[in-house]
């Protein structure tokens, strides 16, 4: 990602830089902002969101305090559903403020509630700290897609103390009790988007609910799953292509996943997966379970 004064100084006068616009050589991601075309597209959806925020520094010479769900780009936190709009809490001084891919909110904010972020290109930027951030997610997103970033949050080290005290102590008004019960739907055992979906989308259907990051012995080795009832010996696993992928080897990670499950069928458990689009329907969700729990008993 580069400034227009960054090109300007590597030798791009106006000229050249229209002409690599309109070549397709050059992508402008915003105003002051462009990346090489060639990188821009081979990027994915989420990374190009990032992305955006070091477009937005680059292009206003990074005066903004960033905040809400780009702050919690910024601090590493898991997002879902929360659009590409850049996020900052400031004034007019920022420059930003009528631009089409910002939202500027003007709210109370202290010194002690920003520190210094690097964002993916490397660039040091202000945002809020990690409890400021949730809570703004918290009082202004929908439940399902700011518990995504509570969940996240805590996974990373959030306590939820200090979010409950955070919230009491804040003269925030506007969005206190939905921030307030949206705390009481935090788990940091969530690993995964997914995963807080799936718990949200149970708890929506009236499910009992189930025991998370159940862990099952068996003669392969321990089997984890995402959610499980025992007395039922049935297993609800939410299956995220990060999970197989993120961390060793596929051909080894899918072949001991194979081992552990028919070790489990053996044992009498039942499974049912759920990927991101049965997330999309839950009453097919819900049929399937019904299903499953009138097999299991």
């Amino acid at each position: 990602m580069a400034s227009t004064r960054d090109l300007q100084e590597a030798g791009l006068d106006d000229r050249v830089l229209t002409t690599s616009v309109r070549s397709g050589f050059l992508e402008r991601i915003r105003r002051g902002a462009y990346a090489r075309s060639e990188d821009w597209e081979g990027l994915s959806p989420w990374i190009r969101d990032e992305y955006r925020i070091e477009a937005h520094a680059a292009g206003t010479g990074g005066r903004a305090v960033y905040s809400h769900t780009s702050a919690a780009r910024l601090h590493g936190f898991a997002t879902w559903g929360v659009g590409s709009t850049v996020h900052i809490i400031g004034s007019t001084n920022s420059g930003t403020s009528h631009a089409p891919d910002t939202a500027t909110h003007r709210v109370p904010l202290e010194d002690a509630e920003i520190v210094m972020v690097r964002t993916r290109g490397g660039r040091l930027v202000r945002a809020t700290e990690p409890v400021r951030t949730v809570l703004d997610c918290a009082r202004t997103l929908l439940p399902e897609r700011a518990a995504v970033i509570g969940d996240s949050a805590l996974r990373g080290g959030v306590m939820l103390g200090d979010l409950e005290s955070a919230l009491e102590a804040s003269p925030i008004v506007r969005g206190g009790a939905r921030a307030a019960r949206l705390l009481r739907l935090l788990d940091a055992r969530a690993e995964s988007a997914g995963e807080t979906r799936t718990r949200l989308l149970l708890s929506r259907l009236g499910v009992e609910p189930p025991e998370t990051q159940v862990c099952i012995e068996t003669p392969h080795g321990s089997y984890r799953a995402d959610f499980g009832w025992r007395r039922f010996k049935l297993i609800l696993e939410f299956d995220g292509r990060g999970k197989y992928f993120d961390y060793r080897p596929t051909p080894e990670v899918l072949l001991l996943e194979r081992r552990r499950e028919a070790a489990l069928i053996e044992l009498g458990w039942r499974f049912v997966r759920l990927v991101w689009s049965d997330l999309e329907h839950p009453e097919l969700v819900g049929a399937r379970l019904a299903a499953a729990f009138a097999a299991a008993a």
